[in-house]
Formats: structure tokens, C-alpha cells, sequence
């Protein structure tokens, strides 16, 4: 892989990689904050997720943020809950 974004240059109007993992913890983030947790990217080499009362644990994908954050809130948690999507188009909508 490389750091340099050109390098990809048949791929327009796909984002630099470094802006596409920015992106995708921003959506994660929309979900996690409805049960009090925060994903943040460390070093592009993994992720930091925390609670509000600052206990934290790293993730080394984006696939192991589901489990983590099971295992944080002490329940499962599903992105995919028809509750929690109705959820999140309520509070798009408000803003």
C-alpha cells in the first residue's frame, strides 16, 4: 500500500485512505454514542475505544470494535437493531 494518494490514479472520487478511516470512525461514532462509548483512530495503526468514565481499550480492526464495546457495556449491542436505526434517523433529522 501506499502513502501517497495518487499512486491509486484510476480510483476517482475515492477517498485517501487516511480521510476514508477518519470517515468510517466518525459513522461509528454516531452509533457509539448512544451507549456512552467514543472510537478514536490511534496512529492509523489501530483504535482507542473509551467510555465517559475513561476506562479504554485498544482494537487493533474495525471489526473488533462490536465486541469491545459488548464487553464494555456489559451487553450486546447490535449496529443493525431496527430500534437504534430509527434512533439515529430521528436525531439526523433534528439537526
Amino acid at each position: 500500500m501506499s502513502a501517497n494518494p495518487e499512486a491509486f490514479g484510476g480510483r476517482q472520487g475515492v477517498m485517501p485512505r487516511r480521510q476514508e478511516r477518519f470517515y468510517r470512525v466518525k459513522l461509528i461514532n454516531e452509533i457509539l454514542k448512544s451507549f456512552a462509548l467514543r472510537l478514536d483512530d490511534w496512529q492509523g495503526q489501530s483504535f482507542i475505544l473509551s467510555n465517559r468514565t475513561g476506562k479504554t481499550e485498544i482494537v487493533d480492526d474495525l471489526m473488533a470494535v462490536w465486541p469491545a464495546a459488548e464487553k464494555m457495556i456489559g451487553r450486546q449491542l447490535d449496529p443493525t437493531d431496527p430500534a437504534l436505526l430509527a434512533h439515529l434517523r430521528q436525531q439526523t433529522m433534528g439537526h
